[in-house]
């Protein structure tokens, strides 16, 4: 039943200096009283596989089944998981003309999300929201320094 799932509230944001290039991922994990930082990077990646990689990360870090509020400013993401994944899905990870790109984070999206029961939400970025700011900083912060 999913009354009895637990409530976490997660904000993730992914970024890339130049967009290809080195890039850093930041998720912020709220349940209760307690909150937990992810962050990480790569050295060559764009802006949308970091957006990606936070979402992922986040998810997989959970121990248990949730009922998750998840908090985007990219609506890649947003509009990728509630909109188009099904149809990628169905299409065996093909978009209707030309490869899907992303295709091995959207499959690790797909089976991160598969234990949870997870609500979308898009914010836009830079516009002050709190919690977006700080996952903003803490993905830019991330983003190795050559």
């Amino acid at each position: 039943m999913t009354d009895d799932l637990p409530t976490v509230t997660i904000y993730t944001d992914g970024a890339c200096d130049p967009n290809p290039g080195p890039g850093g991922w930041a998720a912020l994990l709220r349940f209760g009283k307690h909150e937990k930082v992810l962050t990480g990077s790569s050295e060559d990646t764009t802006n949308n596989r970091m957006e990606l990689t936070a979402a992922v990360e986040a998810l997989t870090s959970l121990k248990r089944p949730c009922r998750v509020s998840l908090y985007t400013d990219s609506e890649y993401l947003k509009k990728g998981i509630t909109e188009w994944m099904a149809s990628w899905r169905a299409r065996n990870w093909r978009r209707k003309k030309g490869v899907l790109a992303n295709v091995d984070l959207w499959k690790q999206l797909d089976q991160a999300i598969r234990p949870h029961v997870i609500e979308w939400h898009w914010v836009r970025g830079h516009a002050g929201h709190r919690y977006n700011e700080h996952v903003d900083k803490l993905a830019r912060s991330a983003i190795p320094k050559s």
